[in-house]
């Protein structure tokens, strides 16, 4: 059996801050065969690379007083949160912010990194067409999975995603790492949209162990009906690890769909007890499974352990 495809999840995040220039090359480096930046959308319409457009946990921009005036509590879905919201600045404004690691306490290599580059262009907030340029100009044999975050709440801004994919990477479709991208999101209608407007890529379902947000896909889409439904349409399923099984990947198979899983992250507080901590022990279970591909916060781990 061959390993799965190891896909540097928000890049190398164990090695550095997320979603940073940083993380991605150290990501490109451990040998991976794709990325995962997540997207959201900036006050001027800019596809930006974030996990979550709220900014306070992983930039410095609480410490910026001239931004202090924008700190708000907004609701999204069934969540308030509070903080400081990508929406709320534009792409100018959002590259003068530094990122910093989510985890410092558990992640003190990335936190230490994260400070060491502060102020420079490996930590920036990067745009969507700013990692395409980066990874065809350093690695331009890395394909790319591109999260499309909260897409409720994001045409509740005013932005429809499948409208500002078409025209912010106009023009890059026909060469790497676009040519044969994979686009992810938890509601099926945006997929929907996307293919309605003849978006190249694949398009992948994601589907949650559980449903937090009204527009997700929860357990009820690994129905043998929902596979159909998935299939008739789109490229494939990326699920949970706590949701992977041998029988799903073969289900997914049998309907010609790729599937993926999310997360392997190496801390043994986030490995089921059953392996003792040990995370290559974890990969190799979830190897056998015959899963497509793997999203992984320690890529070189991952193959280090399964092998390149």
């Amino acid at each position: 059996m061959s390993r799965p495809l190891i896909i540097g999840h928000r890049g190398a995040p164990c090695v550095a801050p997320e979603h940073t220039e940083a993380s991605y090359r150290a990501a490109f480096s451990a040998g991976v065969d794709l990325v995962e930046p997540d997207v959201v959308v900036s006050k001027d319409g800019v596809l930006v690379v974030r996990h979550e457009p709220e900014l306070g946990s992983t930039t410095d921009v609480a410490e910026r007083f001239e931004y202090g005036g924008r700190h708000t509590r907004k609701r999204a879905g069934r969540i308030a949160e509070t903080g400081w919201f990508a929406e709320d600045f534009t792409l100018a404004e959002l590259r003068t912010l530094s990122a910093r690691e989510r985890l410092p306490q558990l992640r003190r290599d990335s936190a230490v990194v994260g400070e060491h580059a502060r102020g420079t262009r490996l930590t920036q907030i990067l745009s969507l067409t700013d990692l395409v340029a980066l990874t065809r100009r350093t690695a331009p044999w890395v394909g790319l999975v591109i999260e499309l975050k909260h897409d409720g709440r994001t045409r509740r801004l005013g932005y429809d995603f499948a409208e500002l994919l078409a025209e912010q990477l106009d023009g890059l479709w026909d060469a790497s790492p676009l040519r044969d991208v994979r686009w992810e999101c938890f509601e099926y209608g945006l997929l929907e949209r996307m293919r309605e407007k003849n978006l190249p890529g694949k398009r992948i379902l994601l589907i949650a162990p559980a449903v937090a947000e009204q527009d997700e896909a929860g357990p009820g889409w690994l129905s043998d009906a929902a596979l159909d439904r998935v299939a008739a349409h789109h490229h494939g399923i990326s699920v949970h690890v706590s949701q992977l099984s041998r029988g799903l990947v073969r289900r997914a198979h049998q309907r010609g769909l790729e599937i993926f899983s999310y997360t392997v992250r190496p801390e043994p507080q986030f490995l089921p007890p059953a392996f003792g901590g040990n995370a290559a022990d974890y990969l190799h279970y979830l190897a056998e499974t015959g899963v497509d591909a793997l999203f992984c916060d320690d890529p070189a781990g991952a193959i280090a352990a399964l092998g390149a």
